[in-house]
């Protein structure tokens, strides 16, 4: 057995019993980072100490938005790049409602979500308030092609989760084809065993599944003759620089021409200018998504 330990001094600069808590909780992640079993005392002027405060009080603002339903799905448009296709999919993003009524996005408080384990809670929101909403007007779906939903490596091997899914899909009001659950790759790679499960287990239903951020790994391919997924989303980090990084640009290429010899659909993320875009038409992805083809906006906005 370890322990880390997180020590604050309490004087007259304390305000509360609260923020001298808070000052040891801080000190105490500081030692879990620089390889546990530890003790740590908190000094104000450490930045990766104010950087983990940051972190816990985020974590304190996640746990009181989903208690007090303060989350909001958004979602950003996935396009075809050619003339066949006149359905439009769609990626659900997370955005939270502050207490003053200011919108923030993901990257503000996700950090703190993966950090302190809350990622399967705000999947389970997700999924949960996603479904309930494809429920609420499955009649007026008949434009979208799919509604593609974020799961964290921890969900897949979450059996709650799974049954909850299998439920609403067996109540028959989802469409499960327009259903598709979006799992990073390296996560897929990490729980290979449990992502194998997770989609063998679902697309029994008829949804399917998409490889996110792929190229971020590095790895071997092989794993995708075993992994059932439908759809490559090349990853955005190659793509955004492609145009002026002769490696960044064959990332593309190669990974688009991998997923075409799998019959994968493949989707281009970060697509942020029409230069980029006319390139994504030339090697050939099917999708593009970005804010030169759409910005993130109220899933209810769908429907107008």
């Amino acid at each position: 057995m370890g322990v880390s330990i997180g020590l604050t001094i309490i004087d007259q600069h304390n305000k509360d019993n609260a923020e001298a808590m808070k000052n040891a909780d801080s000190a105490c992640y500081e030692g879990k980072d620089n390889g546990r079993n530890q003790i740590k005392v908190h000094t104000e002027d450490h930045v990766r100490l104010q950087k983990r405060r940051g972190e816990i009080q985020w974590s304190s603002e996640i746990s009181d938005a989903l208690d007090n339903n303060r989350l909001l799905l958004y979602v950003q448009p996935m396009v075809a790049l050619n003339d066949n296709a006149s359905c439009v999919g769609y990626e659900v993003l997370l955005r939270m409602q502050m207490q003053d009524g200011k919108i923030v996005p993901p990257g503000a408080f996700l950090p703190a979500v993966e950090r302190h384990n809350s990622a399967t809670r705000i999947d389970r929101w997700v999924v949960n308030h996603s479904l309930h909403w494809m429920n609420k007007h499955v009649n007026e779906l008949s434009h979208v092609k799919s509604i593609s939903i974020n799961l964290s490596g921890q969900s897949l091997d979450d059996e709650a989760m799974t049954e909850y899914i299998i439920h609403e899909f067996e109540r028959g009001d989802i469409p499960a084809s327009k259903v598709k659950f979006e799992i990073i790759e390296t996560a897929a790679i990490a729980n290979s065993y449990e992502a194998t499960q997770f989609i063998n287990t679902l697309k029994t239903y008829g949804c399917r599944f998409a490889l996110d951020d792929f190229g971020s790994g590095l790895s071997s391919f092989a794993y995708l003759k075993n992994l059932d997924v439908d759809t490559l989303k090349i990853d955005g980090m190659f793509i955004k620089d492609m145009l002026d990084d002769t490696f960044d640009y064959e990332m593309v290429k190669s990974n688009s021409e991998i997923g075409h010899v799998m019959r994968f659909e493949t989707v281009a993320e970060f697509v942020e200018s029409d230069a980029i875009l006319e390139k994504m038409k030339e090697i050939g992805v099917d999708y593009a998504q970005g804010y030169s083809l759409g910005e993130p906006i109220n899933i209810d906005d769908i429907l107008k």
